[in-house]
């Protein structure tokens, strides 16, 4: 697999791989989130391509006190395949360029299977509480609206 930094125009199929995955929500547009992390020089998104066919990416960045991962995704058609490993193996690489001493990373408590691919590699849950403030409106239709 082969890993590179996307670039605008390779949105449509990043996005198209996140929802594939089952990573958007509703109120996180995710054309929207991959054009902030690839245009901010502290963010990117990293592709995984075999033959030229997107398999695998994941959203990178460094707040400046420690670096995070976001739309960690597999192409559902090669999960099983190491894609997932070497993705983040790319972001930690990443990381590790720009000087992150530590990344953190989100995941629903629900989600069994994501937690267990992270604790295979070695992450470890910390108890921590997430305290959340929407800084815009969580709908894009409702700044519309007002």
């Amino acid at each position: 697999m082969d890993v590179r930094e996307a670039t605008l125009a390779d949105r449509p199929a990043v996005t198209a791989l996140w929802r594939a995955a089952g990573l958007v929500v509703d109120y996180n547009p995710p054309d929207d989130d991959f054009d902030r992390a690839v245009a901010l020089p502290q963010s990117a998104v990293l592709m995984g391509e075999v033959d030229g066919r997107l398999v695998a990416s994941c959203m990178v960045g460094d707040d400046g006190h420690r670096g995070w991962v976001y739309y960690v995704s597999v192409d559902p058609r090669s999960r099983g395949d190491g894609y997932g490993r070497r993705i983040m193996a790319a972001a930690t690489a990443w990381m590790q360029e720009r000087g992150v001493r530590k990344a953190e990373l989100l995941v629903r408590p629900n989600n069994g299977r994501v937690i267990g691919f992270y604790e295979s590699l070695g992450w470890v849950e910390e108890p921590r509480v997430i305290f959340a403030s929407w800084v815009l409106p969580k709908y894009p239709e409702q700044e519309k609206a007002s």
